[in-house]
């Protein structure tokens, strides 16, 4: 087995070209999967952690709603108890009120018989004032009979004069009990007729009364079931607490693998741009070494165009059409309503102007040649290639795609080709294209000078 100089050896050069960039695809491809997976990671790990405000607020809400309930309930009990006992009132109240109508209605019939027994009375009184009357005139006519007879009518005179002097004093205590009767009689009556309406009264309170206390039954009724649902309610918030602090320990567990997971993937993600890194530099070398293989025109070409457009921007200094300020400035101002959103410098329209006689021509040179474009050390892009610097439309994916100028690509590739003044650079990466859609590149970059200073890089990407 012989060995070989690989400075010597083009076969021996191209196969370690060919592996290098075989090398880089496939580091890159990888590198792109762990990224989607690390974006995924951070938007499990952002869900989990709305998550736990979630569960955190249904925590405290659910504290809320038992204190409430609790208090609720308190509030159901004592209402409860007030309810029956107001019930209870009622009841024996009820009872009195039977009590009392049943003793007036007694009362009604008791001054029925009195007033019956007072008009007997009457009667009677009137047969004794008659009798009186009677016995009255028996004793005149006895007393004149006496007169008659002498002296021996004296003494019947004397016992005629007692008689009638009785019958007069019977008269008039007849004429006084008349009198008292008749004004019992009428106080009987009066008594009678309160009490009857005393005992429609009592019978309308007792009516109104049954129906007062039917009421406050189902009134107590209803307490008592929602009562009933009120301990539901305290029961079913302390099981909702009760699961929501069995669910922390979990969620916080899940957390924390999320977060484990998220910090491996992120370790993986920064070896593997090592990995890119180291693959690039292999790429670089073998091209340093006059072994580009087929991208060799590529290198030429991207590293005489940035230095034309150099010579341009130094000119455009030299006539004054800009400062060399204004070339540097790096104040973007978004434009309005830009989705997604496009920004202005103050050189943009002298990019504009300049750098499409340098960047169209790139695209003739191959079909694998998908763009060439100028970018500042911010990955800054003013000015791309005519096919994607379309007017924006109202899809956003469409606008990804198609609409690609003033835009800033800020990303590993973009900030890399913008910032190297290495004498070129290639890098490989996967083209975001809109829609979830990607496509591999190979990146080919030269810095750009102005005025002695590094302005960014030439951007030219080929299909891998």
């Amino acid at each position: 087995m012989s060995l070989h100089d690989p400075n010597t050896d083009p076969k021996i050069m191209s196969q370690l070209a060919s592996a290098a960039s075989t090398l880089g695809y496939e580091i890159v491809d990888v590198s792109g999967f762990f990224e989607l997976i690390e974006g995924q990671a951070k938007d499990q790990k952002s869900t989990i952690g709305t998550l736990r405000n979630h569960a955190e607020t249904v925590e405290d809400a659910t504290k809320h709603v038992l204190d409430v309930s609790a208090k609720l309930r308190d509030a159901s009990e004592k209402c409860l108890e007030s309810a029956s006992q107001t019930v209870q009132s009622v009841i024996e109240s009820d009872e009195t009120s039977r009590e009392m109508a049943a003793w007036v209605s007694d009362l009604s019939e008791r001054t029925e018989t009195v007033s019956s027994t007072l008009k007997d009375v009457s009667k009677n009184n009137t047969q004794i004032v008659s009798i009186a009357r009677h016995v009255n005139t028996l004793a005149i006519n006895a007393k004149i009979e006496a007169a008659r007879a002498g002296d021996a009518g004296r003494g019947f005179s004397v016992v005629a004069d007692a008689i009638n002097d009785l019958s007069q004093q019977t008269s008039t205590a007849a004429v006084q009990i008349s009198d008292n009767v008749k004004s019992l009689a009428a106080w009987i009556m009066s008594v009678a007729q309160d009490a009857k309406t005393v005992t429609e009264n009592a019978a309308e309170v007792l009516k109104n009364a049954e129906k007062n206390g039917e009421n406050l039954f189902q009134m107590e009724q209803s307490l008592k079931d929602s009562n009933r649902r009120v301990e539901q309610i305290v029961a079913e918030a302390e099981r909702m607490q009760d699961a929501v602090h069995a669910f922390n320990p979990s969620l916080t567990g899940i957390d924390q693998a999320a977060s484990i997971t998220t910090d491996g993937i992120s370790k993986a993600t920064k070896r593997i741009n090592k990995l890119i890194d180291t693959s690039e530099a292999l790429v670089q070398a073998n091209a340093a070494l006059g072994n580009a293989g087929e991208d060799s025109e590529f290198f030429t070409f991207v590293q005489s165009t940035a230095a034309s457009i150099s010579s341009a921007f130094d000119g455009a200094i030299r006539s004054g059409k800009i400062s060399e300020q204004d070339l540097f400035d790096r104040a973007y101002v978004p434009i309005p309503n830009t989705n997604p959103e496009q920004v202005m410098a103050r050189f943009t329209s002298l990019t504009d102007a300049i750098l499409p006689q340098f960047q169209e021509p790139a695209l003739q040179l191959s079909d694998k040649v998908v763009f060439c474009a100028a970018v500042d050390q911010n990955g800054y892009l003013p000015t791309h290639n005519k096919k994607f610097s379309q007017p924006q439309g109202s899809d956003p994916v469409w606008n990804t795609a198609n609409c690609r100028n003033r835009k800033i690509f800020d990303d590993r590739v973009g900030l890399k080709a913008g910032r190297s003044q290495e004498p070129f650079l290639m890098q490989v990466y996967r083209r975001d294209m809109g829609g979830g859609q990607f496509v591999m590149m190979k990146d080919i970059s030269a810095p750009i000078y102005a005025a002695g200073r590094h302005w960014g890089g030439l951007r030219f990407a080929v299909k891998y």
